[in-house]
């Protein structure tokens, strides 16, 4: 058997997460890779050069800041290894567990919940924190439809997909794909200051998430007892190649309809429902949802466990 690193992970980052006062003290690591992303921006996406020209270093961009990820983590698992041996796994499963967020979602949609149970302006605050869409004009429903839709795209954006790259590559690996993914939250758009510039930050994202978001459809769809017909009928629906599998998914499972019309930054995107349930969710499908991402979270244990067995 070969040692546990994601399993034991997985433990970390579900026991501790990233604590607030390091967080306060230190930051994150992603907090690293938006601040290179950011200066490289303001440096060079400037909409005097060209079309081109702004791809081009869009793309180096992103080729700096997934070099200084894997340089990095590579450089501390040969630090660890030379100087702990055959125990040095266990410094390098503290060092992927920031790099997964099981615990932080958690904690950042589950106050959604209990802010819905009481004043609506709360439960827009707090909704608002963890998506990108305009809240103010939300409700009730809306609020609860918002919060599980982060709940299932952010299942493979940080927890599914960062667990897959760490089986797969390793440490680098994983850091690997929170540098791109960090990128494409900050760049990767359609509008038109971003559209050259974060081109390949947006394509290089869809590409790593090709296998993990339907990996987390089917986790999702496994661990609620049904939800399959909608996954795969409405999967496709999404703008996004990838973020269908797991909203359709727990759209399924929950018989709730997600997406639909939504407003961002005031213009309002016609975008069609996923799903064929309720429209009128509620702070109970907010608790179901949790625990459905619970017994998923679970089932990549199992996964995480039975890898480290075979090999």
């Amino acid at each position: 058997m070969a040692e546990p690193v994601a399993l034991l992970a997985l433990a970390i980052d579900a026991a501790i997460g990233w604590p607030a006062a390091v967080y306060a003290r230190v930051g994150h690591p992603v907090g690293a890779f938006a601040r290179v992303i950011n200066a490289c921006e303001r440096r060079w996406n400037a909409p005097a050069r060209s079309f081109t020209g702004r791809r081009m270093l869009g793309t180096a961009t992103l080729l700096l800041v997934v070099g200084l990820a894997v340089a990095t983590a590579w450089l501390a698992q040969w630090a660890l290894v030379s100087s702990l041996g055959r125990q040095a796994w266990i410094g390098v499963a503290l060092l992927a567990a920031p790099g997964l967020a099981q615990r932080s979602l958690h904690d950042h949609v589950t106050p959604v919940a209990r802010a819905l149970s009481g004043d609506i302006e709360d439960a827009r605050r707090a909704v608002g924190m963890i998506v990108g869409r305009d809240v103010t004009a939300l409700n009730r429903p809306g609020i609860a439809r918002a919060a599980i839709e982060s709940l299932a795209e952010s299942f493979c954006d940080g927890v599914v997909a960062p667990l897959f790259w760490l089986l797969v590559l390793g440490l680098p690996g994983l850091w690997a794909y929170k540098a791109i993914n960090t990128a494409d939250s900050l760049i990767g758009h359609r509008e038109e200051r971003w559209r050259a510039f974060g081109w390949a930050a947006a394509r290089t994202d869809d590409v790593v998430n090709l296998i993990p978001a339907r990996l987390s459809g089917v986790l999702l769809c496994a661990s609620g007892g049904g939800g399959w017909r909608t996954m795969w009928r409405d999967a496709g629906k999404h703008a996004s190649p990838n973020a269908g599998w797991p909203e359709a998914a727990m759209a399924g499972v929950l018989d709730l309809q997600l997406a639909g019309p939504a407003t961002y930054d005031a213009v309002m995107l016609d975008k069609p429902w996923i799903g064929g349930g309720r429209t009128d969710a509620g702070v109970g499908d907010i608790g179901d949802a949790l625990r459905l991402y619970r017994r998923a979270c679970l089932a990549l244990w199992f996964i995480a466990g039975a890898v480290a067995w075979a090999r």
